[in-house]
């Protein structure tokens, strides 16, 4: 029962984001986009290192070549940060830009993103989304 209201929240989450980034996408469109930066952290029911492997392999597999990916990265909690600042209420992260919004609401309804989906929502007790605006700036090297 577990799993099954995990697919279903997941499911339609992504609906929901999916049809959220298009009417908002509209609405930008006099307005020049920024980047979008979406970053997805994952709970899993079981944390073993077998399971954040399969979902690392997952993301890299389904998640990473789409058009429109600016930057993609995914890992592990790093467990050597411990700061009281650090959230720590995850297992693996999810770090992603886009180009646009455009770009994200396009990724969301692809194929891949529902096959990771199906594969994965078994591993998950919670996963939460943080989607920002962002602009890059430039940084000088490191000498």
């Amino acid at each position: 029962m577990k799993k099954f209201f995990a697919a279903i929240t997941l499911c339609a989450v992504s609906f929901c984001f999916a049809a959220g980034l298009q009417v908002s996408a509209a609405k930008d469109d006099a307005v020049p986009q920024k980047m979008l930066s979406h970053n997805i952290y994952f709970s899993l029911a079981e944390p073993t290192p077998e399971n954040k492997q399969r979902l690392v392999d997952a993301c890299n597999k389904y998640l990473a070549p789409h058009p429109g990916v600016d930057y993609f990265a995914s890992g592990v909690l790093c467990e050597e940060q411990k700061n009281i600042f650090n959230d720590r209420d995850y297992d693996v992260a999810l770090v992603m830009t886009f180009k646009d919004r455009k770009a994200l609401g396009v990724y969301a309804r692809t194929p891949e993103h529902q096959k990771f989906i199906a594969e994965t929502t078994a591993l998950l007790k919670k996963v939460r989304i943080f989607d920002a605006d962002v602009s890059r700036v430039a940084v000088p090297d490191d000498k």
